[in-house]
């Protein structure tokens, strides 16, 4: 199969206003004659699910929490990207464009992350439409920080609640559409699978989670909102509930996976305290304004923080890159930690931290202001730690935190599976091998405001659709695969729970998958992966029963994908035989310890295709040109 992109024709400035105008359009009569399924209530999901019924479609939206308000983007912290120029320091669309294009490392598709700066704009104007509660200056007009990755303050937010805050505004107008009938809402359900019809995606089949049913619903398109796939590791900032499950299985039902070893690392995470932890805890990034991270000079040094002078602090990201310093992109700063840590200057207990320190910031702003800025954030990790971070710094390290990686899409944010519309992050993102801070709620709202309303009527009106009931043989077919399926999960009645398969892959994919990687290592990860997957299915326990509530169950389909989809990471990591982003090599670095790509050889975007149980996946592979930005090794020195 040939990747068409569908990328427009003519400068980069222009294609999607001549994108917009060339898509044919839905009479406003005809529009609620099309039903539309829209699965994930966060940014992306929340956002489309109410402009296309404020369109006029017929919406079915679908979540996995009791409701839509607690979506995973809540978690969100630090803020939201948007080129306003408000503080008059150089920015604007084409910074941010180039900005987001270098921070991924290349490995990006341009008119994407043009067309994601340019309706930035309209996102905060619709924020604040909403009421969003975003920061202001003194004078009233909204306020802005830095972020990692950038030298301008383009960063709107709401303490450390931006993503609650603009949650709430969609979740508002989701809630507008309920009332008036146009959205029909169905919490507390899980995606298990994708319904074909003639190709084409005509409907899904969830899991009630409250009395166990098996459901199908049908639809003219189904718009994939489900977000990232980070609690392959286990230990995760995700929540508990964030899977594989959705995208994995449009993949096996044809939807090609992009990129699926580019896992974001967020430097800015309470570090791991207990082998019976079950998730960790994200700082937000905005934190690394004001704090400054550093290590003692010398490895083994066990004294507190207060007792280590000044001279022998080692503030090494300040000193390795003094153009950026405490502002260098994500992968930057979790591999520079790792390094610090890796040479014995980790503090606390385990020695897998590093401290994020306060003090200067205070001495020269004072308490109330810093408390101004992240006083919640500071609330957070003194509930969480017993530590004061007023009084003594923070301690930090990294984790597994956003997923660059997804179901490849066109520029319509379409995937090879027509009807199947990816967005938000469970998408192939317009954020290459690396995603910059406050990057992620600004492509969730680009893309549910923004862009599939335009583009899925495009579909919409460009093709003939039968008509379709739940009653089709193609639904019953893929209800009962999805019946078998669980039928076996529960037959096995194994000995081992299905927590210790997940924390043994976990641990597989942060040794040999993680922060760093290399070729040996990869081979011996797949491996293991196969073995494990393998005893899974032997010997898997999953108590209770499917008529009811099981939340090992739930799980147990969870792993299973996981068990799965890790090979997948796995088999793309070991093909990209480069360093780029989050994807970093050992074996290609340069000789100061950065990522090395090979724009010769690997410029391009990796979509891979299922051949079915057994089968090695098939490459397919979508070139990238940089016209406008040019290929450089990343610096930020």
């Amino acid at each position: 199969m040939q990747l068409d992109a569908k990328i427009p024709s003519g400068p980069i400035q222009d294609k999607w206003d001549k994108h917009r105008f060339d898509l044919k359009l839905v009479n406003p009569a005809n529009k609620r004659k099309y039903d539309i399924i829209v699965v994930g209530t966060g940014l992306a999901g929340g956002a489309a699910a109410a402009t296309l019924a404020e369109l006029g479609y017929n919406v079915k939206n679908f979540c996995i929490q009791d409701s839509p308000r607690r979506a995973h983007s809540i978690a969100a912290q630090g803020g939201i990207n948007a080129a306003k120029n408000y503080q008059n320091d150089g920015d604007s669309i084409w910074r941010l464009f180039y900005d987001t294009v270098k921070g991924g490392d290349f490995r990006a598709r341009e008119a994407n992350v043009y067309r994601l700066a340019q309706v930035s704009r309209n996102i905060i104007d619709q924020g604040v439409a909403q009421g969003i509660p975003f920061a202001r200056e003194y004078g009233g007009q909204l306020a802005n920080r830095s972020f990692g990755g950038a030298q301008v303050s383009r960063t709107f937010y709401a303490r450390g609640q931006t993503g609650q805050q603009l949650l709430l505004g969609a979740y508002a107008s989701l809630s507008r559409q309920i009332a008036a009938g146009k959205v029909k809402m169905y919490p507390r359900r899980e995606m298990l699978d994708l319904v074909l019809v003639g190709g084409k995606a005509r409907g899904i089949v969830t899991r009630n989670l409250i009395n166990g049913e098996i459901e199908t619903y049908a639809a003219h398109a189904v718009v994939l909102a489900t977000g990232g796939y980070g609690n392959v590791f286990f230990l995760s900032t995700n929540a508990m509930n964030c899977n594989v499950n959705a995208s994995y299985r449009c993949y096996r039902r044809g939807a090609f996976f992009g990129n699926p070893c580019y896992t974001q690392i967020h430097p800015t995470c309470i570090p791991v305290h207990g082998d019976y932890q079950s998730k960790l805890t994200l700082m937000s990034e905005s934190l690394r304004n004001d704090g400054r991270v550093w290590v003692p000079k010398k490895p083994g040094d066990k004294r507190a923080p207060g007792d280590i002078p000044e001279s022998e602090r080692f503030y090494y990201l300040e000193e390795k890159y003094p153009s950026f310093g405490n502002l260098v992109p994500r992968d930057v700063a979790s591999r520079n930690a790792k390094e610090q840590c890796d040479q014995g200057r980790g503090v606390g207990e385990t020695g897998l931290a590093v401290y994020l320190d306060f003090r200067d910031a205070i001495e020269r702003d004072g308490r109330n202001v810093i408390a101004k800025k992240y006083g919640n954030l500071f609330q957070m990790y003194e509930k969480i730690t017993a530590q004061d971070p007023y009084q003594m710094p923070m301690m930090i390290y990294p984790a597994v935190h956003y997923t660059m990686g997804g179901l490849w899409v066109d520029y319509n944010l379409m995937t090879t599976v027509p009807g199947l519309f990816a967005a938000g992050e469970c998408n192939f993102s317009d954020h290459g091998a690396n995603r910059l801070g406050a990057s992620a709620l600004m492509q969730g709202l680009a893309d549910g405001y923004f862009v599939i309303p335009y583009t899925i009527g495009g579909y919409l009106a460009g093709e003939s659709h039968e008509i379709v009931t739940t009653d089709h043989p193609a639904f019953k077919d893929t209800l009962g695969q999805v019946s078998d399926r669980i039928n076996k999960l529960m037959s096995i009645n194994g000995k081992r729970t299905v927590d210790d398969f997940h924390k043994k892959l976990g641990h597989i994919l942060w040794e040999y998958c993680g922060m760093a990687r290399n070729n040996d290592g990869l081979d011996k990860a797949r491996g293991m992966i196969q073995e494990l997957r393998s005893e899974f299915w032997e010997n898997v326990r999953v108590p209770g029963e499917t008529r009811n509530i099981n939340q090992s169950l739930e799980k147990a389909g969870r792993v299973a994908d996981f068990l799965e989809f890790a090979e997948l990471m796995v088999v793309d990591a070991r093909h990209r035989q480069e360093s780029c982003g989050g994807h970093f090599n050992e074996e290609f670095q340069t000789e100061e310890g950065e990522a090395l790509r090979d724009d010769d050889n690997f410029c391009y975007a990796a979509a891979w295709e299922d051949r079915g149980p057994g089968e090695d996946p098939v490459l397919h592979k979508e070139p990238l040109e940089f016209e406008y930005v040019k290929l450089t090794q990343r610096s930020y020195k």
